[in-house]
């Protein structure tokens, strides 16, 4: 009988053992982060994002590409239409606008911007699985940052030529300045000129410019 006894509280003990762990392994799996589920339709695929090597180049909508703005490059997406990129890594969502054409890498489905990969949290990997879908939200009800506009001048590797350019331009205007970017291993120095709100007003300044003898590229301002 003692031994009965014996036995009884040993497989209770174990049976007791068994439930706390199935326990812990529960609340553990609730305490790590969670993934929130994509919406409804869209792709799901890897996405990798681009930066300094394309700054200041033409996107395939005609923009000039800021890297440090939420846009982003697909195959066959509208141009200026908005999609949702959720990386099912970490469950971070950022909303961008497509304005480019690509990736051009076999089996990815977008390219982020910089902006967007951080936002993400996906530029030291430099891929992640993604969600890619409609938003939640219609674009009018986004915050947007105002949008700024600037004239480039000139970009040189060496800083004295755009100190130089700088000069010339201070004899006939104010507002110039000299931005510092890396790209491709290499430190450009942009002279550029003046911060506009409106695309029409920046197009006009532009133009004034221009007739100096002056080559000007319309920019966003970063």
């Amino acid at each position: 009988m003692e031994g009965v006894r014996s036995y009884a509280l040993r497989r209770q003990g174990l049976l007791g053992l068994a439930w706390g762990i199935l326990v812990l392994l529960f609340v553990v799996s609730c305490a790590g982060p969670r993934v929130r589920p994509p919406v409804a339709g869209g792709q799901v695929g890897i996405a990798s994002w681009y930066g300094p090597k394309f700054h200041g180049r033409r996107t395939a909508s005609g923009e000039v590409f800021n890297m440090h703005q939420l846009t982003a490059a697909h195959r066959t997406l509208p141009l200026g239409s908005w999609v949702q990129v959720t990386n099912l890594e970490n469950g971070r969502s950022i909303q961008v606008r497509v304005n480019d054409r690509g990736p051009f890498v076999a089996g990815r489905i977008i390219d982020l911007s910089y902006a967007a990969a951080r936002a993400v949290g996906m530029v030291r990997q430099g891929v992640a699985r993604v969600h890619v879908g409609p938003l939640r939200a219609s674009p009018s009800r986004l915050v947007r940052s105002p949008r700024a506009y600037t004239l480039q001048v000139g970009s040189f590797l060496e800083r004295r030529n755009a100190v130089e350019l700088k000069t010339r331009l201070d004899a006939l205007s104010s507002g110039s300045y000299i931005s510092k970017i890396s790209s491709g291993g290499e430190t450009f120095y942009r002279v550029r000129l003046g911060r506009y709100t409106s695309r029409e007003a920046a197009r006009r300044a532009a133009m004034q410019v221009a007739a100096y003898g002056f080559t000007v590229i319309l920019m966003d301002q970063d």
